[in-house]
């Protein structure tokens, strides 16, 4: 720069670093992990209905791809098991209504029942209290060491899982985005690289001239 009115490189435009897709479940390893709270055997210190809460926990990540703290706020009143929805609190206290598919909302509404969750915080502790997100990573920990998943699995790889999935099956990008919460689009767009990325491995791996 000395002896020159300005920097060369002043006007250089540096390339933008890649964000790093995230990781996401097989869809196969997805049934597995959820399939495990009722296939092991139970916990004698726990009392009976610890299984199935924590069924309906990962039914319920998978299902609506919540945040850990949306799903350890919810209330019994922020669920209709008839409607097939779930009433969320996300960030900046803005609330939406996420669908839930059927087998969260039978998980659920069998957890309920046998641990007599009437009404107060729907996914209750061991001392029937509201559940922390420390207490759900545990038991995401608990499940995935007895399973064949070879990765750290963490409630917001459910999230990720969730999203990439939709739009593996064809949901539309806006849709997606309403439902996960994010207040911009360009939020949600990196799973639509995740798609591709697992576009081109198919392609790679089943095209005779990829």
């Amino acid at each position: 720069r000395r002896g020159l009115p300005a920097s060369p490189l002043a006007g250089v435009q540096l390339p933008k670093p890649q964000r790093p897709l995230p990781v996401v479940l097989t869809q196969a390893q997805v049934e597995e992990l959820l399939t495990l709270p009722l296939r092991l055997p139970p916990s004698r210190q726990a009392p009976p209905w610890m299984p199935l809460r924590d069924a309906a926990v990962l039914e319920l990540f998978y299902s609506s791809g919540l945040r850990i703290a949306e799903l350890t706020g919810l209330d019994v009143a922020d669920l209709d098991l008839l409607g097939g929805t779930v009433r969320v609190r996300g960030k900046g206290a803005k609330q939406r209504i996420v669908p839930v598919g059927d087998p969260a909302l039978a998980a659920i509404a069998r957890y309920t029942r046998e641990a007599a969750v009437r009404s107060g915080p729907l996914f209750l502790s061991k001392l029937r209290r509201r559940i922390t997100a420390t207490a759900v990573d545990l038991l995401l920990h608990r499940y995935l060491t007895r399973s064949s998943i070879p990765f750290r699995v963490s409630p917001h790889k459910l999230r990720h899982s969730f999203a990439t999935h939709l739009l593996d099956h064809g949901a539309d990008l806006r849709s997606v985005q309403e439902m996960l919460g994010h207040a911009h689009l360009k939020t949600t767009e990196v799973y639509t690289h995740v798609t591709v990325e697992r576009l081109k491995k198919v392609y790679n791996q089943a095209h005779p001239r990829a």
